[in-house]
C-alpha cells in the first residue's frame, strides 16, 4: 500500500467495509507481523458435471486436500462455504457426492453452521479429521453466481457498484441532487456509521479517471474549484445566504466536514480507489485539510447515460461516423457481456490468456463505462462463434481502445471458444430498480409486476399494475434486467395465481420493447392514455426471472454444404401437407400426379448460452403428430424463407412445430433430452439438434420461383416464444443464384457476424456468374 503502515492497512479495510477479502488459496500476508500462526484454510469447488459456482467442495487443512460429510449438512453451512469461496451467498447444496467422490481425507463431518460466521472453523463440527463417513456421501454446494465486492483471485477483484456506499459523490447543487445519473459532486467514503470526505490537496485528473471509473463513467472533466468553496468554508450566516442564490443555490447550510483521508495519489488505471496510495489522518482530524477543500469529481456519462441534449446529439453524432469495433454480447445487464471485435468485416472473440482488469477496464469505457468490475474468463459470458481474433492482450490502462494495447494474433490451436473472455463493468447508478417491483411469485424472480409512476414528479409513487395484453418476452426480458434479476424464462398475460397484492389498478398498456432498453419507461407504451381490454386483476403482467439463458444458432457451413434442389412426387408428400410444410399452390395441384420442387438442406441447432432451452408449453400441452409419429412441442419453431435483394418473400418454409432433442454433445457433455417415448424436449449447454437435409418438411417448396439471385434466411426462435441471452444471432443468410434447374447456395453467415459495410455488399449481391464459387 505503499505509503500505508500496518495500522493504515487496518483502517483501510474498516473504511471500505472489507473490500479485500481473501479466500480460495489467494491469501496475502498484511505488512507487520502477524498475530496468529493459524494457517489459512483453503477452498475449492471440484468434481464433474459442474458450473464454475457449484461441485464438491474440498478444504485445504494441513497440508493437506479434503472434503465435507454431508451428515447434518445444511443451506446455513453452503452460506459460509460459498462466502469463503468469494460468491455473495449459497442457493442450495448436493448430497450422496453429486458431483464425484472425492479422494483423500475427510475433514469435516456434522457440520452445524448458523450461518453468519465468517469462517467454517467457526461452525460446530465433529473436529478436524473426525469422521463415519465415505468419500460416497461428501457435500457439494451450489453458490449464487455473484461474487463479494473486493474478492480477490486469481484474476477478479471486484470493486464496489456506483450504488455501494462505500464511495459515492454527494451531488451539492440544488435540484441535481434529483437527478440521475449524478455526474458531479463532493467524493465520499463511507467510515463507521456516516460519510467521510478526502481532502484534495494533490488531487489530479487521474484520480478522478479512478472514481469516475468506479461510478460507471468513462471519463472526468475538468471542475470549477471555486464553486465549491461556498460549501467547505465557514461564512457569516447572511452572506452565505446572499453567495447561494447567486451561484444557482448550494442545498442545505455548510455540513461538518469529516476528513479521513489525504495525499491521495492514483495513477489513472486503478479499478477502485483502495488500489491508489493515501494516507489517513491520525486522532483529532478537526484542524485537517487546512488549505484544501473536499476532493471534487465531474464525470462524462456514456453515450447510453447521457442525459442532456447537446450532449446526445454530440455523442450520437460521434457514433454514426464509423462503426464501432467492438460490442458486448450475452450479458443480461447493460455493461456486461462477452467482448467481440471486429476484424476484417468479421466479428469474433478474444481467448482469455492473460486476460485481467486493465485490458477489461480499457473494454469498458471505450464502450461508454466505467472501469471493469470483473475480467472474466472461461466463457463465462457463453461461448461465441465465428473466429478469435485476439489473444495474451496486454493494456496498460491508458489505451483509448483495446485495438491500441500488445496482443498476439491467435491460430486454431491457441485457443477454443471456451477461453472466450467477457467483462462486467462500473455503470452509473439510475434508480430504475425502485420503480418496479414483483407481487406474489414463489420467489423474488417471480411475480405479477408492478410499477411506480409520479415517481418522476418528486411526489410519493403510485404502485399499479401493466396490462397483459401484448405483454411477451422481450417485454419480460426489459422488467427483468429493471429489477437487476437477470434474463426473463417467461412473459406471462395472466397472473390469477399471484394474486395477493392490493394494488389492483393498471397503470400501463400498450408496453412494446425491442428487448435492450434499461426500463419498461424506455419501451413504446400507451402513455396516460390507458387502453386495456381486460382491466381485472388476473390479466396483468407477470414474469419468471433467471440468472441464466439459452442461446440458439445456426451452423451456417452446414447450410451451404448440404443445399440441393429435388423434385418430390405429390404422393410421397402427403404428411408435409398435413403439416402445412408446402407453399400454399400445392392445395390446387393434382395429387397424387405432379411434383414439387423443393429446396432441401441440412440445419444444426447449437445450444451456446449458459441454460437449456427448452419448449415454452409443458408436456400436457403437446400435440401428436400421427404421420410423422412424434410429439411437437413448439408452435412455431424455425422460418424458413427466400427473399429478392430487396427483401420481398418468395418462398417459405414450414412454419411446423418441431421435436427439440440432443443429437450429439460436444465432449464431456451429456445428452438430456430426445424425443423417442414421449421423452422430454430441449437442447442442452453444449450440445445440438440436427435436422438432416433427407427428412420430411426440412425444406423450402420453391416450384413457384423464377430463376433469378435471391437469399436463403433461417430464423430460429423467430416468435421469441422462448427466452434467450442474444436474439441478434438466431438469422443466418445465405445468397443464392437459382437458374431453373440448379441452385448455388454460399456466403452463408449469422445474421450479425459480419460489418454493416459487408452486410451491405452482401444484400446488394447481383448473383453468380458461373458455378464456381470463389
Amino acid at each position: 500500500m505503499g505509503r500505508c503502515g500496518t495500522r493504515a492497512w487496518q483502517e483501510l479495510l474498516v473504511l471500505l467495509g472489507g473490500l479485500w477479502m481473501w479466500g480460495s488459496g489467494a491469501q496475502p500476508t498484511p505488512p507487520g507481523p502477524t498475530r496468529s500462526s493459524v494457517p489459512p484454510l483453503k477452498f475449492r469447488l471440484a468434481g464433474y458435471p459442474r458450473k464454475h459456482n457449484e461441485g464438491r467442495i474440498e478444504v485445504f487443512y494441513n497440508e493437506e486436500w479434503g472434503t465435507i460429510c454431508d451428515d447434518d449438512f445444511t443451506l446455513a453451512n453452503a452460506q459460509v462455504l460459498c462466502r469463503q469461496l468469494g460468491f455473495v451467498g449459497a442457493t442450495g447444496w448436493a448430497h450422496s457426492a453429486k458431483y464425484g467422490k472425492g479422494v483423500g481425507r475427510i475433514w469435516l463431518d456434522n457440520v452445524n453452521c448458523a450461518g453468519n460466521e465468517k469462517s467454517i472453523r467457526d461452525c460446530k463440527h465433529r473436529g478436524w479429521g473426525n469422521s463415519d463417513c465415505s468419500h460416497e456421501e461428501d457435500a457439494g454446494v451450489i453458490c449464487k453466481d455473484e461474487r463479494i465486492p473486493g474478492f480477490k483471485d486469481s484474476n477478479v477483484i471486484e470493486t464496489e457498484q456506483s450504488h455501494v456506499e462505500e464511495v459515492r459523490l454527494r451531488a451539492v447543487v440544488s435540484g441535481a441532487r434529483r437527478r440521475l445519473p449524478v455526474t458531479e459532486g463532493i467524493v465520499e467514503v463511507r467510515y463507521k456509521d456516516g460519510w467521510a470526505q478526502i481532502c484534495d490537496e494533490g488531487w489530479d485528473s487521474k484520480n478522478s479517471r479512478v472514481i469516475c471509473g468506479m461510478m460507471g463513467f468513462p471519463a472526468e472533466k475538468k471542475v470549477n474549484r471555486n464553486f465549491y468553496k461556498l460549501a467547505s468554508k465557514s461564512q457569516p450566516k447572511q452572506k452565505r445566504r446572499e453567495d447561494v442564490g447567486s451561484r444557482k443555490r448550494l442545498f442545505a447550510e455548510r455540513q461538518q466536514l469529516n476528513y479521513r483521508l489525504h495525499s491521495v495519489s492514483c495513477t489513472g488505471t486503478e479499478v477502485h480507489i483502495s488500489m491508489c496510495t493515501f494516507q489517513f489522518y491520525r486522532g483529532n482530524s478537526s484542524a485537517a485539510c487546512s488549505t484544501g477543500m473536499p476532493a471534487v469529481v465531474s464525470c462524462l456519462p456514456g453515450p447510453l447515460f447521457a442525459t442532456g441534449g447537446a450532449q446526445k446529439k454530440k455523442q450520437r453524432q460521434q457514433q454514426q461516423q464509423s462503426q464501432p469495433r467492438i460490442r458486448l454480447k450475452g450479458g443480461a445487464k447493460a455493461g456486461e457481456g462477452r467482448v467481440e471485435v471486429l476484424k476484417n468485416n468479421e466479428w469474433g472473440t478474444i481467448c482469455d490468456d492473460r486476460w485481467n482488469l486493465l485490458s477489461a477496464s480499457v473494454v469498458c469505457r471505450e464502450l461508454g463505462f466505467g472501469s471493469a468490475k470483473e475480467a472474466l474468463t472461461g466463457a463465462r459470458m457463453g461461448q461465441g462463434t465465428g473466429p478469435i481474433h485476439l489473444n495474451e492482450v496486454q493494456c496498460l490502462g491508458t489505451e483509448k481502445s483495446l485495438w491500441s494495447c500488445p496482443f498476439k494474433n491467435i491460430t486454431q490451436e491457441d485457443c477454443k471458444h471456451t477461453e472466450d473472455a467477457a467483462v462486467r463493468c462500473n455503470i452509473p447508478y439510475m434508480g430504475y430498480e425502485n420503480l418496479i417491483r414483483l407481487s406474489g411469485g414463489r420467489s423474488r424472480f417471480e411475480g405479477r409486476v408492478e410499477v411506480a409512476v409520479g415517481a418522476a414528479e418528486g411526489d410519493e409513487p403510485r404502485w399499479g399494475l401493466v396490462c397483459g395484453e401484448g405483454w411477451g418476452t422481450l417485454e419480460a426480458m426489459v422488467a427483468c434486467r429493471q429489477l437487476g434479476l437477470g434474463f426473463a424464462n417467461h412473459g406471462l398475460q395472466e397472473t390469477w395465481y399471484w394474486d395477493d397484492s392490493n394494488v389492483t389498478e393498471m397503470v400501463l398498456s400498450g408496453v412494446k420493447c425491442a428487448g435492450h432498453e434499461l426500463s419498461l419507461s424506455h419501451c413504446q407504451h400507451h402513455g396516460s392514455s390507458l387502453n386495456c381490454r381486460n382491466t381485472g386483476t388476473r390479466f396483468a403482467a407477470g414474469v419468471i426471472c433467471s440468472e441464466t439463458a439459452s442461446d440458439l444458432l445456426l451452423h451456417a457451413p452446414l447450410v451451404q454444404e448440404t443445399a440441393y434442389i429435388e423434385d418430390r412426387p405429390l404422393h410421397m408428400l402427403y404428411c408435409a401437407a398435413e403439416e402445412n410444410c408446402l407453399s400454399s399452390s400445392a392445395r390446387h395441384a393434382n395429387w397424387p400426379y405432379g411434383h414439387r420442387r423443393l429446396l432441401r438442406f441440412s440445419s444444426q441447432i447449437h445450444n451456446n448460452g449458459r441454460a437449456d432451452f427448452r419448449p415454452k408449453a409443458g408436456r400436457h400441452s403437446w400435440v401428436w403428430h400421427e404421420c410423422h409419429r412424434h410429439y411437437h412441442s413448439m408452435d412455431i419453431f424455425t422460418h424458413y424463407d427466400i427473399l429478392t435483394p430487396n427483401g420481398t418473400k418468395v418462398a417459405e418454409g414450414h412454419k411446423a412445430s418441431f421435436c427439440l432433442e440432443d443429437t450429439e454433445c460436444e465432449e464431456d457433455v451429456a445428452k438430456r433430452y430426445e424425443c423417442a417415448n414421449f421423452g422430454e424436449q430441449g437442447i442442452t449447454v453444449g450440445c445440438w439438434d440436427l435436422y438432416r437435409h433427407d427428412i420430411d418438411c426440412q425444406w423450402i417448396d420453391i416450384t413457384d420461383v423464377k430463376p433469378g439471385n435471391y437469399i436463403l434466411q433461417v430464423v430460429i426462435n423467430p416468435n421469441f416464444e422462448v427466452a434467450e441471452s442474444d436474439f441478434t444471432n438466431n438469422a443466418m443468410k445465405c445468397n443464392c443464384k437459382y437458374d431453373g434447374h440448379r441452385i448455388w447456395v454460399h456466403s452463408c453467415h449469422i445474421g450479425d457476424a459480419l460489418s454493416e459495410e459487408a452486410s451491405k455488399r452482401f444484400e446488394q449481391y447481383p448473383g453468380q456468374l458461373n458455378n464456381q464459387i470463389s
